[in-house]
């Protein structure tokens, strides 16, 4: 069966890029009838942020990435969180020394330092030649120690990537990396080689900046006689043709767009296409439809540009394709921070709106009319096409309070009755009674459909406020 994992460290909000490998893992395993694995890699304990595990869990279960194993959702490779794992660790550092795939060094902070004052490019294996039997005395004896790979210092590493094909680097490029840190806590190129071994991840999917540094994973497999995984390298997203989209630089996260207001299934939509496309080249894709399509030879050898314009696209699509009632409820908090939407008809609001708003943060714009109209610009009146200005509007508004005073529930048919016996066209009766009554040449909905948004008191006192003014 097709093992996949995704494995984040918890040093905050989920980023762009991390939840785009989180999506390829889960679409690449159930594409295959194989299982999703969540696995949190926090051993470096000093970036580790706080409640970041829990940003993380609800971050991939509200994108619909429901992992099968996981720190909470249990399994029978756990614990599935790295720093519950330590003895672990121990242990198999133990064996790979005995199989020579490592060694223990005692070189302090100080040796290491001069090394790289001297134009050192790397470790010198100086710890290497110590007689094992006194390096474990050492080590007994309780003297500070880290543990490290040995890298052959010739012959050259190769395996293939099934997204870039062979991969070969030299051994001499490679260093004689810590794999266990003097507190006893692994490091990332000792953690999750173990970890993929024993939780039976044979398709390991990740960034591309792994690629190169793979081979001295692979020679810890070797050591051991594990066999390899399969390895899925991805390109980065960038933010511009020279600038990866980074967590550390404040980049938006999956959460920052759900407060703004995208929808979490235009999301994950987009982001699926930052480095993959479907062989119908179609777009608009649910999460079910892109784990039916979801294929390697989609998965592109080249960066990908994350372009916020495209992905509000993409989501006016899905917000006009929602319920009313749901676009409705998703659309209230935002209501609720604007003051001068206080006792309008919330309802006929979300109805105006919905065809209108491509990102539900576009609910302030669309409606900022609403709070301009006390000082809006009277020469909004004239308007050469429906033959209208100042001095028409001034002479026609006695007769449109009439006609919401005494025919508001058949509004429209008495404004278009007005407009026949004044013998003129609809349009110019239309134009002066939307700008008198909303102070705004574009607006969501028409002339009548915003008096159903005011209500009667509401237009009456509007109309009446800008017939004074004039």
């Amino acid at each position: 069966m097709i093992r996949t994992r995704f494995a984040p460290s918890p040093t905050g909000y989920l980023h762009i890029g991390g939840l785009r490998t989180a999506l390829y893992a889960y679409l690449f395993a159930k594409k295959n009838g194989g299982k999703f694995i969540l696995r949190i890699e926090d051993t470096d304990l000093e970036r580790k942020v706080e409640g970041a595990n829990e940003i993380i869990y609800r971050t991939l279960k509200s994108a619909g990435l429901n992992y099968d194993e996981g720190p909470d959702a249990g399994g029978g490779f756990g614990p599935y969180v790295q720093s519950q794992r330590k003895e672990i660790y121990a242990e198999y550092a133990r064996r790979l020394i005995e199989r020579g795939g490592a060694y223990y060094c005692f070189c302090t902070k100080e040796h290491l330092s001069e090394l790289h004052k001297n134009g050192a490019a790397k470790y010198d294996k100086r710890c290497l030649k110590i007689d094992p039997a006194e390096a474990r005395r050492r080590v007994e004896s309780g003297e500070p120690h880290v543990i490290r790979q040995n890298i052959p210092l010739t012959g050259v590493s190769s395996y293939t990537d099934l997204v870039f094909g062979e991969i070969k680097v030299d051994n001499k490029e490679l260093e004689d990396n810590v794999l266990i840190k003097s507190d006893g806590m692994p490091t990332y190129n000792f953690a999750n080689v173990v970890d993929d071994y024993l939780m039976g991840i044979n398709y390991v999917i990740r960034g591309v900046e792994y690629l190169s540094s793979t081979p001295k994973y692979n020679l810890i497999y070797d050591a051991m006689g594990w066999p390899r995984p399969n390895y899925i390298h991805l390109q980065p997203i960038m933010k511009d043709a020279n600038r990866k989209l980074s967590k550390r630089d404040g980049d938006a996260s999956y959460e920052d767009f759900i407060a703004k207001g995208y929808l979490s299934d235009a999301i994950v939509n987009y982001i699926a296409l930052l480095g993959w496309s479907p062989k119908d080249n179609r777009e608009k894709l649910s999460l079910s439809e892109m784990q039916e399509r979801f294929s390697l030879d989609g998965v592109s050898k080249s960066a990908s540009i994350f372009d916020e314009n495209k992905m509000r696209w993409l989501n006016s699509l899905y917000v006009k394709e929602l319920p009313p009632e749901k676009f409705h409820a998703l659309a209230l908090p935002f209501y609720a921070k604007l003051d001068y939407l206080k006792g309008l008809n919330l309802e006929v609001l979300s109805r105006l709106l919905q065809p209108r708003a491509e990102v539900l943060c576009d609910i302030a714009a669309l409606t900022a009319f609403i709070a301009a109209f006390k000082d809006f610009d009277l020469s909004l009146f004239n308007n050469e096409k429906h033959k209208t200005d100042s001095a028409a509007a001034k002479a026609l508004l006695p007769a449109l309070i009439a006609r919401v005073e005494n025919n508001y529930e058949t509004l429209s048919d008495a404004l278009a009755a007005l407009s026949e016996s004044l013998n003129v066209k609809k349009g110019h009766v239309l134009w002066i009674f939307r700008i008198a009554l909303s102070g705004a040449a574009v607006t969501p909905g028409g002339a009548t459909e915003l008096t159903e948004l005011f209500g009667k008191t509401e237009t009456l006192a509007r109309l009446k406020a800008t017939l004074a003014r004039l």
